[in-house]
């Protein structure tokens, strides 16, 4: 499966890195938009990755701290496959990508 990720987090980074090896990462959110990939990872606490949702062809996960119901409601809105609570997604990486 090829995975290209939004997280620009250095430590979230490695932790999806290490769930997906030989993923793709991306230093902008726009620079998803017709990416050739199975599954987007998106932090969607960072600046376009929301926006960047109806422009992206693959499947998509996004996380940020559950208490950011706009955010959540905004990004499903945009037709995120699948928002995850940052500490959901973080406890699994591998089964949030499967």
């Amino acid at each position: 499966m090829k995975v290209a990720a939004y997280v620009p987090d250095l430590m979230d980074r490695s932790k999806v890195a290490a769930a997906a090896p030989g993923a793709t990462f991306v230093a902008r959110a726009d620079d998803l938009a017709g990416i050739e990939a199975d599954l987007v990872v998106l932090d969607l606490t960072r600046p376009g990755a929301v926006d960047v949702l109806p422009r992206v062809q693959a499947r998509t996960v996004g996380f940020c701290r559950h208490t950011m119901r706009d955010v959540i409601a905004a990004a499903e809105q945009a037709g995120c496959d699948r928002v995850l609570a940052r500490s959901e997604f973080f406890a699994d990486v591998a089964g949030a990508l499967s």
